[in-house]
């Protein structure tokens, strides 16, 4: 009998606990979908009765809530969408890749002193907003201002230690006689780690790999203070759907928010087996 009541109780705090998370996804959707009038309608709308795209039309046809009498749009989101997945992808290929050559060289080979993990991390010790100055007067003497560059760069920079430590943690928890086993059947080092360690620690590169990921793709501050008028991402242009007529536009800023969750959500699906596999390697020690 007690343990139904757990049993019950546990479903129900699970129950409470999904409708907290996943309301505000529901709201975004629901907004995405509403005309203008119901935007800020008092009492709220939970489910439009009128329903339009009208709002997704908007992000690629500025015109396209005029019917509603909207106006004011004068840039679409394309060339944000595209930032967003090229800084992204980029950024975060180069974080892994240099985040697992470190994390390899630290727990392998003991590259640097004891103190380097943590000189490694002290990076992401500082707020976005002390740094962030520094970053644009350095960017702006050496010509990396407003580009694609300077953006990778610095998203490399930020994520880096946090790819690194994860990455190092996924290493250490492989026995090291697996490496040294190729190594006497006549594999050098570098092969070693190429056709045994990674493929082992797999799981662990995926979840470092979609962590990474979403850090990049949600990134705003450094994304505002460095780009002017030839970078632009999702983050930074959903701030600007504001105009002198209509005042913030809720539903075009949901449109956007809703464009941007497709790639997190799909990310997730695809390698959720890896993802599940990368958060509990470790689990059991050696």
């Amino acid at each position: 009998m007690l343990t139904k009541k757990l049993t019950l109780l546990q479903a129900s705090l699970m129950g409470i606990a999904l409708v907290i998370v996943l309301f505000p996804v529901f709201w975004i959707v629901m907004t995405a979908i509403k005309p203008p009038i119901d935007w800020n309608a008092s009492p709220a709308i939970w489910i439009p009765s009128d329903p339009t795209v009208a709002n997704f039309q908007t992000l690629f046809d500025p015109g396209a809530l005029g019917s509603y009498g909207v106006g004011g749009v004068s840039q679409t989101a394309t060339n944000a969408v595209f930032g967003s997945i090229f800084a992204t992808v980029i950024s975060t290929a180069l974080s892994v890749i240099i985040g697992l050559c470190s994390a390899i060289g630290i727990s392998r080979y003991s590259n640097g002193s004891k103190a380097t993990p943590l000189v490694i991390l002290s990076g992401r010790m500082f707020p976005p907003a002390a740094i962030a100055v520094p970053f644009v007067i350095i960017f702006s003497n050496v010509g990396l201002i407003d580009s694609y560059a300077g953006l990778i760069a610095i998203y490399v920079a930020v994520t880096l230690p946090f790819s690194t430590w994860m990455l190092k943690s996924f290493v250490d928890d492989m026995p090291r006689e697996i490496e040294e086993a190729a190594m006497i059947d006549g594999k050098s080092k570098v092969m070693a780690h190429l056709t045994v360690t990674i493929p082992l620690i797999k799981g662990g590169i995926f979840a470092t790999t979609m962590f990474i990921f979403i850090l990049n793709w949600s990134e705003f501050m450094f994304a505002l203070v460095l780009s002017y008028t030839h970078i632009n991402t999702i983050p930074v242009q959903l701030a600007k759907y504001v105009t002198a007529t209509a005042g913030t536009l809720y539903g075009v800023q949901a449109a956007l928010a809703v464009l941007a969750m497709v790639p997190l959500v799909l990310a997730g699906y695809l390698i959720q087996s890896h993802l599940a596999r990368g958060m509990t390697f470790g689990a059991i020690k050696q």
